[in-house]
């Protein structure tokens, strides 16, 4: 059942034990009977709830900074078994989770966990480490690592085939099709159409040879790949769908919670300023697998900060203008200051808003509002910024820890007739 932590809510930790609940069963009175909605033909995968042993809880998912790729989204946690009399222990052939028909203990690598606040999947995963500390004064515990479907692309390899030219979309739609992956349809799966047109076996310059799938080829690299090409997010969901987002630009503005020191909108308890000098970039270098490129620089900026390059060779992209487009994109010759990270505690929250906190996602908008003095002033500076990254930390005493990373990002806002700002037609006010 759902344990309770102090000033942060109601949460369920289950974990996949490989039994099979609810089948169906012929001759038997209750579980034989034909369209039963209680008991199936497959029958229904069982899980454990464990959530009353966890001590510790942490999940991480997405990435710090937009130049680094999306890694497998991982949660980590500790269970006392001591407490919960040995049951975890996979040697303990007795216990509950244990699965006598086929000689192995239930909860076991490659089984699925589900992380819930409330209603809502905080993290599904499947346990890739699961680590049994025998403790010297009787204190057992086993600490499990689990992982999102970007482990199991890690671990997958293609087929040889031809790939056709094709928008960045559709190509992680034939990624995902293969016979090697089969990864699920519908609602497993949230794919925008891309942007930019990817080089085939169809394609033009040299002839797109290269483009095509090799027998060996990792799936994840080359979903990484596609990723590069579009400079779009892509990453496993909070609730485990499969989601590729369009080339990251202008966002209508709609923040989802607004974090401020003054009491007006969520509070937090740190806030980190990105403004360094490595987020320079006044030289790019593109180059497609067709022997196209594209170049991009600032000399203004190489005068100043001297010349910092950024190279994206052998790309997925078709024409030298997909190339020159990528150059230009990626070009950052002025450092500007963002807040790159927020962190809030679940127990300075209302209820609401840890509801609204839980919900969020990688893509969201968020805005961060801080006070500061300015010489003889004193100045609020608010911005509004992409979620790239999240990160979890709970604990039974400590309760509920968040911590969003984020990216500048371009806001327009929906044009509004007969508004002084709002109705003016140019750049930063668009029709809705």
């Amino acid at each position: 059942m759902p344990a309770t932590i102090v000033a942060s809510g109601d949460y369920t930790l289950e974990i996949d034990t490989g039994d099979l609940v609810r089948s169906f069963t012929l001759d038997d009175s209750t579980k034989g009977v034909l369209d039963n909605p209680n008991f199936v033909l497959d029958g229904v995968t069982g899980f454990a709830d464990v959530t009353e042993n966890v001590t510790f809880i942490s999940v991480a998912r997405g990435r710090e900074n937009t130049s680094d790729v999306f890694p497998a989204g991982i949660m980590t946690f500790r269970l006392d078994d001591t407490a919960a009399g040995g049951v975890f222990n996979p040697f303990a052939n007795q216990g509950p989770y244990y699965d006598p028909t086929n000689d192995e203990p239930g909860l076991a690598p490659n089984r699925l966990v589900n992380f819930y606040r409330e209603n809502e999947l905080l993290f599904t995963g499947r346990i890739i480490d699961y680590n049994y500390d025998f403790g010297l004064a009787g204190d057992d515990s086993v600490s499990v690592t689990v992982a999102d479907d970007f482990f199991r692309f890690a671990q997958t390899t293609t087929d040889e085939v031809h790939i056709d030219q094709e928008l960045s979309g559709a190509r992680v739609e034939t990624v995902l099709d293969l016979a090697t992956v089969d990864y699920p349809t519908g609602a497993a799966r949230d794919i925008a159409t891309g942007t930019v047109e990817l080089a085939g076996h169809s394609g033009g310059g040299g002839g797109g040879h290269e483009a095509d799938l090799a027998v060996g080829d990792n799936v994840l690299d080359y979903l990484r790949q596609v990723q590069e090409a579009e400079q779009g997010r892509l990453f496993i969901s909070r609730d485990g769908v499969f989601t590729f987002q369009n080339r990251i630009g202008a966002t209508l503005s709609s923040p989802i919670a607004t974090f401020t020191d003054d009491g007006t909108g969520y509070p937090y308890r740190g806030v980190v300023i990105d403004f360094e000098s490595d987020k320079i970039v006044n030289l790019v270098f593109v180059t497609t697998i067709n022997g196209e490129s594209g170049t991009a620089q600032d000399a203004a900026s190489q005068a100043k900060y001297f010349v910092q390059a950024r190279a994206a060779l052998n790309t997925l992209l078709n024409t030298d203008a997909d190339a020159q487009d990528l150059a230009d994109y990626l070009l950052a010759p002025e450092p500007e200051p963002t807040f790159n990270a927020v962190s809030v505690a679940f127990a300075d929250l209302t209820d609401g808003q840890r509801d609204t906190l839980a919900a969020a996602d990688i893509g969201d908008t968020i805005a961060i509002s801080k006070t500061f003095v300015n010489g003889e002033t004193v100045t609020t500076l608010t911005q509004e910024l992409a979620i790239e990254g999240i990160r979890h930390e709970l604990t039974v005493r400590a309760g509920h820890a968040l911590t969003f990373y984020t990216s500048p990002t371009t806001i327009v806002y929906e044009l509004l007739l007969d508004d002084a700002t709002y109705g003016t037609l140019d750049g930063s006010n668009v029709l809705g």
